[in-house]
């Protein structure tokens, strides 16, 4: 009776043990600390790339096409094209990370083609208001699906182009 009762506990202590041993790479897994990708800028934005995903009264937005990518460390990096209904337009290479709901500027370009660097770079909320929608609206109906990555970038740019907005200019 006795060497049952031990053969018992020996294999409790021994499951006990390995359980405890194929948890700890998940752990230290979970406890990572994310390292954001190099910066790699895009060519300058091609107007037959754009597309239009958001537009308010005085403001129209579009992504180019050609830039969107998902970086090595899960962000999705995009050119954005504002332009406004007087025809001045601001051009800017930003990043989303669909894990934590945040936005990034990288750098604005500039009208021969090429970039500035932000001088602030960091991660910041994403804004619901209507005057900054723009990302919110790039997150929730685009290209993220809650906190994940929504899909493939053929898959975002198949939104993008089913977007219930004209493709032309203000």
């Amino acid at each position: 009776m006795k060497s049952s009762r031990f053969s018992v506990i020996r294999c409790a202590l021994l499951a006990a043990v390995f359980g405890a041993a194929l948890q700890i790479p998940a752990q230290a897994e979970d406890e990572k600390e994310w390292t954001e990708a190099a910066l790699q800028l895009p060519a300058a934005p091609a107007a037959d790339a754009l597309l239009t995903f958001h537009q308010t009264g005085t403001i129209q937005f579009q992504i180019d096409a050609n830039s969107l990518s998902i970086a090595p460390d899960g962000t999705i990096r995009y050119t954005l094209v504002a332009t406004s209904a007087a025809g001045a337009r601001n051009v800017s290479y930003e990043g989303l990370r669909c894990s934590t709901y945040e936005k990034k500027l990288f750098a604005f370009g500039r009208s021969d083609g090429s970039w500035s660097n932000a001088r602030r770079a960091d991660w910041t909320r994403i804004s619901q208001t209507d005057a900054n929608k723009q990302h919110h609206v790039l997150y929730t109906e685009f290209l993220c699906d809650g906190n994940t990555i929504a899909g493939k970038v053929p898959d975002m740019i198949q939104r993008l182009k089913g977007q219930r907005y004209p493709q032309k200019k203000i």
